[in-house]
């Protein structure tokens, strides 16, 4: 169980505390699987840790390491359960990504040839179009940030 503490208003926090009901999928010591209330698809699959963390960056190594690693093991038997295409797995981290709720989680959502959806490329409605130059200088200063 994770040492991090809960937040009393946090709706996985409770979840995790087994004050609201869920439909749980797996569990690990540092992580629960739960189908979304309000799912995308049919067997939309929410991984979150137990230990409450805003976002990913906050997420401790060993916890996130066992994020990741029920999102690999669920993946294949989510989509043959739900006979699904394939499957986008991602997060949406921080606000202005589109997190509704402040814990982290990963979305495991079914995909279907003919479900509609278009590819994770899609989210933003016009990408930036950027020069060798700019692009250059982006990734030096995320080398620079990762290096600090």
């Amino acid at each position: 169980m994770s040492e991090q503490p809960h937040d009393e208003d946090c709706i996985f926090c409770r979840i995790v505390d087994e004050e609201i009901p869920a439909r749980t999928i797996h569990e690990g010591p540092e992580t629960l699987a739960i189908l979304d209330a309000n799912p995308l698809a049919p067997g939309h699959t929410l991984v979150i840790p137990r230990g409450h963390y805003e976002t990913i960056q906050g997420v401790p190594d060993g916890a996130r390491a066992a994020v990741f690693d029920a999102l690999g093991r669920l993946v294949g038997p989510i989509e043959r359960a739900t006979g699904a295409d394939g499957s986008t797995v991602g997060f949406n981290n921080g606000a202005a990504a589109g997190q509704e709720v402040p814990h982290v989680h990963g979305h495991i959502i079914p995909r279907f040839d003919d479900d509609g959806g278009g590819p994770i490329h899609d989210v933003i409605a016009s990408p930036v179009s950027l020069t060798e130059t700019e692009l250059d200088d982006i990734a030096a200063r995320i080398v620079d940030a990762v290096d600090a």
